[in-house]
């Protein structure tokens, strides 16, 4: 996830409303291009053309077994699918929607605890345990997130009240946890690292909010910046040392030609994996320390998703370069 050094937790809440000020693209560079994929016009997607829908439970566009292109729908609206199974994982599920205004799309868990988050665009969120319009920003970079926690086995529907993007993360639950709207000012603000490492984060459903399982968080990296940072690993259940956590990365970039850096490796170098990630590409952290670099010149956003035994975000950090943290 977030990994590192020096902390300022801003507080109470996101600054509700408001745009990061990340380093803004200058020049007369040309407009970036839009993929024929289902998507919201006002959110800047990548130059690539993408193939057909992309789900960690089958072929995936990419090399490495660890990135997954967005990719366009076969008349549908999702752009991203990961299960346990095509995962090869226990814990953590995941789903990307691009839905154009009005469009609607039905949803239940049976034994599984959803956190639902809009990236960017407006959408109503309906249930029996009640009804919530969520969404402010237009695109990820532009203020702190809305969401909705929906416990295990409860039916919801989503409508695009916006031209949106929405992102679901799953992961096994049990009753207990209301139902409920996460609004933006709820969202704990927290800078963390200093100088190429600074980053800010928003903290959506972290252990401070009542779930089963899921811990769900974004990162606002500026380009040129490291995040994740120093590499920090969270795959053995040693606490209070260290939780075992599966975790998503899905990446968004300000601008849609950029591109980010992200490595994944085991101390043994069993696993040991650096991908190019563009605009909508995903990247699995089955085990190992994890890091990312947005490269500059290049705003990157990533969500978080994380879910393992242990409702407890607990890392160790690579002891090479642990002392990047003082």
């Amino acid at each position: 996830m977030v990994g590192c050094g020096r902390r300022r937790d801003l507080g109470g809440r996101g600054g509700a409303g408001r745009a990061y000020p990340l380093r803004e693209r200058t020049g007369d560079a040309a407009p970036v291009p839009a993929p024929a994929r289902v998507g919201a016009s006002h959110l800047r997607t990548s130059p690539a053309p993408r193939r057909e829908h992309a789900s960690a439970a089958g072929p995936r566009s990419s090399v490495s077994g660890l990135r997954l292109a967005s990719v366009v729908a076969d008349g549908g609206h999702r752009t991203l699918e990961v299960t346990p199974e095509g995962a090869g994982w226990q814990y953590v599920g995941f789903e990307v929607l691009r839905l154009p205004l009005g469009a609607h799309v039905e949803r239940v868990y049976p034994g599984r605890e959803a956190c639902v988050v809009v990236l960017g665009g407006s959408c109503e969120i309906g249930s029996a345990a009640g009804r919530w319009r969520i969404g402010e920003r237009p695109t990820p970079f532009d203020g702190p997130p809305a969401a909705a926690y929906l416990p295990p086995g409860l039916a919801f529907e989503i409508t695009a009240r916006d031209d949106a993007e929405v992102a679901i993360g799953t992961a096994p639950g049990e009753p207990g946890a209301t139902a409920r709207a996460l609004a933006p000012e709820e969202a704990r603000l927290e800078v963390r690292g200093s100088g190429a490492m600074e980053r800010r984060i928003h903290h959506i459903l972290m252990e401070d909010q009542p779930a089963s399982s899921l811990l769900v968080t974004e990162v606002l990296t500026p380009g040129g910046h490291w995040s994740s940072y120093p590499p920090h690993k969270h795959d053995r259940d040693d606490p209070p040392r260290e939780s075992a956590l599966e975790e998503i990365y899905y990446h968004r970039l300000r601008d849609g030609r950029g591109f980010a850096i992200q490595r994944v490796y085991t101390e043994d170098r069993s696993l040991d994996e650096t991908v190019a990630v563009r605009d909508g590409d995903l990247v699995l952290v089955p085990r190992g320390y994890h890091m990312v670099s947005a490269a500059p010149g290049y705003d990157l956003y990533y969500l978080n998703v994380m879910a393992g035994p242990r409702r407890e975000w607990q890392v160790t950090f690579d002891a090479d370069h642990d002392w990047l943290r003082s």
